[in-house]
């Protein structure tokens, strides 16, 4: 096969589908050009022409491959007699339902119709019951029609890449006359591209075209979540279900100082300065959380660290104040302060343990010199967990602009003037007290 020279599908991206056809240029219009990206040397260029277009079977090593199937919806058309239904694209929680191919007056049996029968093929590979069986499985690559210009066509926007969950026979209405036909709906699930900032490469496609590459092979160059589903099946679509949450969420290697810089020497400084003193790191996180919640135009109250037991899992409470009198309110803050190796994660089951804590108008604040795992930032997002998650380079962060500002940049000195400067009262007081204040 010739050498592949074109590139991503990203999600959310318009592109421009030009009637030409043609690869070259790489943008038109100010769009990509969509027959650009979807360029494979001496094959057959990919089509949106159709509401479902199945790229032709390969007899590959494995045995009858379908690289991919590209749907396009075109919501301009919903609700008129040659598209009666309405397509539905949920991208932030990762849901398609898409609607099949037939339509009133066809004569054809339902779900034979060139749409529909490919849908259906790849339905039965996406429930496959092995690894091995869903290796195989032919990826959906989802797009909709959008207006430029004021021109309803030319132009389709990516949507992401589905694995079909359900595929229902259906009766529906059609035509003037208000006629039945039976078609397919489809349920399909969007795949999380979180690793692959929302992109897909066509490479993945175009070595799924090439008869020589294995199934295993051409998995290779799968999105990372694509080759968890084949690995683990349906079971695993929840957690690799596509949801807007997780672009909120810092991989853990952005969360950490790189190795061998400033940051990354006082991280490991503070660590080893509290490693074995938990009670002494709960004074500087106080300091911290409260630096970073007034940095945001807050009115914050210290109030005081608890006692090395009976704590109730809070290490520290604080007060956060908005607005003023009947304009105002007063927030519970419950803090948590954890002194790990810098390499270490906090999960999902710690952070909630937290959260279980907290009474309606209270919020959390999570101090580590370690790092949050995906999964942990994932569900805190989600269920929108009333928590701020500061890490550990947030940590050294916040310490050097306090050393900066008052200790002309030594950060020792700066630590020491929180742990003996500051009249931060340990008690077992009840948290809601600090309302009184």
């Amino acid at each position: 096969m010739g050498v592949i020279v074109a590139g991503q599908l990203r999600v959310g991206q318009v592109y421009r589908y030009a009637t030409g056809k043609d690869p070259v240029p790489a943008d038109l219009d100010g769009y990509p050009n969509f027959h650009h990206v979807t360029h494979s040397p001496d094959l057959k260029r990919a089509l949106l022409e159709a509401g479902i277009n199945g790229m032709a079977k390969v007899s590959a090593l494995d045995g009858p491959r379908r690289p991919a199937i590209l749907i396009r919806s075109s919501p301009w058309k919903a609700g008129t007699e040659q598209t009666p239904w309405h397509d539905v694209f949920d991208m932030d929680n990762g849901h398609v339902r898409y609607f099949g191919d037939h339509k009133a007056g066809m004569t054809a049996v339902p779900g034979t119709t060139t749409g529909n029968a490919a849908l259906l093929g790849a339905f039965t590979g996406h429930q496959g019951h092995t690894p091995q069986e869903r290796a195989t499985a032919t990826p959906l690559l989802l797009f909709r029609a959008v207006s430029r210009n004021g021109k309803p066509k030319g132009h389709v926007e990516f949507c992401g890449l589905g694995v079909i969950e359900r595929a229902e026979r259906l009766v529906q209405w059609g035509g003037h006359e208000h006629t039945t036909f039976i078609n397919y709906v489809y349920d399909i699930a969007l795949i999380d591209l979180t690793d692959e900032n929302d992109e897909v490469s066509w490479e993945w496609i175009h070595s799924r075209r090439d008869v020589a590459a294995t199934d295993a092979k051409a998995l290779e160059l799968a999105p990372r979540a694509w080759r968890e589903w084949v690995k683990h099946g349906n079971s695993a679509l929840p957690r690799l279900r596509r949801r807007v949450a997780r672009a909120k969420v810092t991989k853990v290697p952005e969360q950490r100082p790189r190795a061998g810089s400033t940051e990354a020497k006082d991280l490991e400084l503070i660590y080893k300065y509290f490693d074995g003193r938990k009670h002494d790191f709960e004074a500087v996180a106080a300091a911290v959380a409260a630096r970073v919640l007034r940095g945001a135009g807050s009115s914050y109250l210290e109030g005081w660290l608890t006692r090395r037991s009976g704590d109730g899992g809070a290490d520290f409470v604080g007060r956060l104040d908005l607005g003023s009198g009947l304009a105002g309110t007063s927030l519970v803050v419950l803090g948590q302060a954890k002194c790990v190796k810098p390499d270490t994660l906090i999960t999902a089951e710690q952070i909630a343990r937290v959260v279980a804590r907290l009474r309606r108008g209270w919020i959390g604040v999570y101090v580590t010199t370690g790092a949050y795992s995906v999964p942990a930032q994932t569900e805190m997002v989600e269920d929108q967990y009333p928590i701020v998650l500061i890490n550990g380079s947030a940590l050294v962060h916040e310490l050097r602009g306090m050393a900066r500002d008052d200790h002309g940049g030594d950060l020792e000195a700066c630590v020491e003037h929180i742990l003996t400067g500051r009249e931060t009262a340990i008690t077992n007081r009840r948290p809601e007290e600090i309302l009184l204040e």
